[in-house]
């Protein structure tokens, strides 16, 4: 009796994963020199030829893209990849790494720990005083739709480290605020006032090892919170996470 041959096991291929793909190549397109950035790209149609891929595959990857800034659409008028793209490659890999979302988040903290420790040691008043005029914008909410002042706080403690060369970086931190602020299905609004503000305490004690540890535990929170991996043995012994 012939053996039976094993069983062909061929993982499916998921639209995501088709779009992550686009992505790539579209972006490999800046990063060989085929094209520059301010260029255009080629018409939608052309793309769905060129890349063999429907054309919801294709628009799904070019929004990615454009959440990134990495292109800009143009009603009539085309897409073009954007010309900041050439001196903040970060944004470049932001969007390689579009469905990586434990990537991102890491990246966030990479730049927010560094920057906010610089900023503990720069920080002016003036700067303190509008920090703190974010953290009660978020106190007299009455809803909890108050993302963009959370935003901000954390914006100005990135300007706040006053530093030419990671300014370019700041754009792409605040990309990688909005992807994951879009995941945080419910707000804590007096957690994060509580964890705003034991950072401006320890900015304004102009400590930068206090505010790294208080940054640490305030994205540890946020991290712990979008990928739902457990609870964070600080915000634990916090009393954070009830």
């Amino acid at each position: 009796m012939a053996e039976q041959p094993h069983p062909i096991v061929v993982e499916s291929v998921s639209r995501d994963t088709l779009s992550k793909q686009v992505v790539e190549r579209i972006v490999q397109l800046l990063l060989d020199g085929q094209l520059k950035p301010g260029d255009k790209l080629p018409s939608e149609m052309e793309l769905v030829e060129l890349l063999d891929v429907s054309r919801p595959v294709l628009r799904e990857a070019l929004s990615s893209l454009e959440t990134m800034e990495v292109i800009r659409r143009k009603t009539r008028g085309g897409t073009y990849f954007n010309y900041k793209v050439g001196s903040q490659p970060f944004r470049v890999m932001l969007a390689l790494a579009v469905d990586n979302l434990p990537a991102i988040i890491e990246a966030r903290m990479t730049l927010e720990l560094g920057l906010v420790t610089m900023a503990a040691e720069k920080i002016t008043d003036a700067q303190l005083a509008k920090l703190k005029a974010t953290i009660d914008a978020i106190s007299n909410y009455t809803d909890e739709d108050y993302g963009y002042v959370d935003k901000e706080f954390h914006r100005l403690i990135a300007i706040s480290a006053d530093n030419p060369v990671v300014e370019g970086m700041i754009d792409s931190l605040l990309l990688t605020h909005d992807r994951t602020d879009k995941l945080i299905k419910f707000r804590e609004r007096e957690k994060t006032v509580r964890h705003h503000t034991a950072i401006y305490e320890a900015l304004v004690k102009h400590d930068p090892y206090q505010a790294f540890a208080e940054m640490y535990r305030h994205l540890s929170f946020v991290r712990e919170k979008i990928l739902g991996s457990g609870v964070n043995a600080n915000d634990r012994k916090q009393g954070d996470i009830e």
